[in-house]
């Protein structure tokens, strides 16, 4: 799961060296960390929510296919 975060935002911001993604493996699921440069939280975020919310989906997606649940955390 962690690499396919990290290939998806990855793709959405200008500095691709920045991205940091980790993975914790908790009692109530996965928890995958976001961070980014400060520049590009809001190419992540996107309008409203809009892009961070496709990322969920897309991610909680892939981890039903594996019978997981995996909690997407962009953090600044």
């Amino acid at each position: 799961m962690r690499e396919l975060v990290e290939i998806i935002v990855k793709a959405l911001v200008d500095n691709p060296e920045g991205v940091v993604v980790t993975e914790k493996e908790q009692e109530k699921g996965i928890i995958i960390e976001v961070r980014v440069a400060d520049g590009d939280m809001g190419k992540v975020i996107g309008k409203q929510g809009r892009i961070a919310k496709a990322i969920r989906g897309v991610v909680k997606a892939a981890a039903a296919r594996e019978d997981k649940k995996v909690i997407v955390d962009i953090v600044q």
